[in-house]
């Protein structure tokens, strides 16, 4: 026996201390972009940096298995602010990245197609299908990487 696992999350009051906004320049240029351009600009713009990203984490990516490269992911991830853990549990809906926090979430909002690239950067860092699941509850955030093993 022992004490109870504790679960933290973060809630709409703990936003002002994790960044959760993308620069306003960000959101500007590619509003600037959309009327200059087209519509499809934006779009276009967020998949070749997605396209770059994938390439350069794929580049450095450690691990020969997939789990060993999703931990690794995961880690990076971390890193850059999504609250991110790799979770290989094969009761409890198999191995997965589950990231507790975007940095770029306002991003996300108002360009939903960045979660496509984001699950297609998984997928060309793991070499394998991803399914991405996010789940917003009560100013909550949650995504997480579905993956086989």
């Amino acid at each position: 026996m022992g004490r109870p696992e504790m679960v933290y999350r973060l809630t709409r009051r703990s936003h002002d201390l994790f960044q959760a906004d993308s620069h306003q320049f960000t959101l500007d240029l590619l509003k600037s972009a959309q009327e200059i351009y087209g519509p499809n600009a934006p779009e276009k713009l967020l998949y070749s940096i997605f396209k770059k990203k994938s390439a350069a984490l794929k580049a450095k990516a450690k691990g020969d298995s997939v789990a060993e490269r999703a931990k690794w992911l995961a880690h990076v991830r971390d890193g850059e602010g999504h609250m991110a853990q790799f979770i290989n549990s094969k009761d409890g809906g198999g191995p997965r990245v589950v990231e507790c926090h975007s940095p770029i979430l306002n991003l996300l909002e108002r360009y939903p197609i960045i979660g496509r690239f984001e699950q297609d950067m998984f997928e060309t860092v793991l070499g394998t299908r991803v399914r991405r699941e996010a789940i917003r509850n009560s100013g909550l955030y949650e995504c997480a990487f579905h993956f086989a093993a």
